[in-house]
């Protein structure tokens, strides 16, 4: 077989299909977010960034920097190993107090990422209890998805945000099986937010276990930003609340909040958690700090909440289509792979602007878009710009009237 030819092919055809990735090469400025510099084809230029998962500008906050250098000074760079050898650092611990704190649970236990925390996670509860089904939301995260897989668990997957369904589908289980429920609160690309209560509702009727996943709204939503289930009061009726540390705190890891015999139980038989090098100290530190300022100061969310308002009622002045939601994800809607990294290079070319396009697999075909992530950091200014910017394309192009 040639090899090379196989693979040649298949990039080929992504590129046929619009849908091959191109990575835009940035160097971001401390202090200074959204601003970073572009290194691009046309040389460097400096560019206003709109697709940042660091929501919060957290990744430059001054007492998250502060902790990382002073823990770097004191602890070097790595962690000398994995947890179980030699990797534990008094910041690892002070970092998970801090997260079960901030989740109102006995533990939580910490990945090196949200995509290994859900699936060393799903993947090691599913596969050990005798006969477990999972019931999995129909959008959930590929992270989830590939935990639930790699269990070899039985998995039925119920409509999206559908307490019904997800009723008449636990209804058809044994009721004596182990069982356990997986969603998300806020969805990534649509933005829209999980009915908890209603979910929970129908989860406890049925005796089943429930894994939340608020990787994007940790930092976010909640008095102290602890998320959709700590904004509606119902975080102790979760059974596993998972998260991350690289979006509205600013860093970078993962990790689950839970009982205090839940954590161990993962801690000792995850091999995704027991064969990974720790978080570096310095990040932990980082992390910590991060979240000590989210759970005193709502100046950051307040202001977030309202550059995201301002960002749609641009848009609907404009006429530039995108999702209504009740989050703080504002997808424009293109619905063509080739157009929409059209408009992502000309808003980044002509105007300053990066907004990556989003396509399949990250979302269906016929529903690519640019996610746009307004931060509290955001100027009006910014904000006027990028409204006249897509104002300009979409007249250029006539997109309006397809809209």
């Amino acid at each position: 077989m040639d090899y090379e030819a196989f693979f040649r092919q298949r990039l080929d055809g992504l590129r046929r299909e619009g849908r091959y990735r191109v990575f835009a090469e940035l160097e971001r400025h401390a202090g200074d977010f959204p601003r970073a510099t572009h290194f691009g084809d046309h040389g460097r230029r400096e560019v206003t960034v709109w697709c940042s998962n660091d929501y919060l500008g957290m990744g430059q906050n001054p007492a998250v920097l502060a902790a990382i250098h002073q823990a770097l000074d004191e602890c070097g760079a790595g962690a000398g190993g994995t947890r179980n050898i030699s990797g534990t650092n008094r910041h690892h611990v002070a970092l998970e107090r801090e997260l079960a704190e901030l989740h109102g649970k006995e533990a939580a236990l910490l990945f090196t990422s949200g995509y290994i925390s859900n699936w060393a996670t799903l993947g090691t509860i599913a596969a050990s209890l005798p006969g477990c089904v999972v019931l999995s939301d129909a959008q959930n995260h590929a992270s989830m998805i590939e935990g639930i897989r790699h269990s070899r668990s039985e998995k039925q997957v119920f409509a999206h945000n559908d307490p019904e369904d997800l009723d008449r589908k636990l209804r058809a289980i044994n009721p004596d099986a182990p069982k356990l429920v997986a969603f998300e609160s806020v969805y990534s690309m649509d933005g829209d937010i999980a009915p908890m209560a209603e979910l929970l509702d129908v989860a406890e009727a049925h005796g089943a276990m429930t894994y939340l996943d608020e990787v994007h709204a940790v930092g976010l939503y909640g008095p102290r930003g602890g998320g959709i289930a700590e904004r509606e009061g119902l975080s102790h009726r979760l059974t596993v609340i998972e998260g991350t540390l690289g979006k509205a705190f600013g860093v970078v890891g993962g990790y689950i909040a839970a009982s205090d015999a839940l954590c161990d139980f993962v801690r000792s038989f995850s091999s995704g958690f027991i064969f990974s090098t720790a978080l570096p100290p310095a990040i932990a530190a980082g992390v910590t700090a991060s979240i000590r300022h989210l759970k005193t100061s709502s100046v950051e969310r307040q202001r977030h909440q309202d550059r995201v308002a301002k960002v749609r009622a641009g848009l609907d002045a404009i006429g530039v289509p995108h999702l209504a939601n009740p989050s703080h994800i504002v997808p424009v809607m293109v619905r063509d792979p080739v157009l929409c990294k059209q408009i992502s290079d000309q808003l980044l070319d002509h105007y300053g602007i990066y907004v990556q396009p989003i396509n399949y697999p990250t979302v269906p075909r016929g529903a690519e878009r640019l996610r746009i992530t307004p931060s509290p950091l955001h100027t009006d200014a910014d904000i006027e710009h990028l409204m006249a910017s897509l104002a300009a394309i979409w007249a250029e192009r006539s997109l309006a009237r397809a809209a």
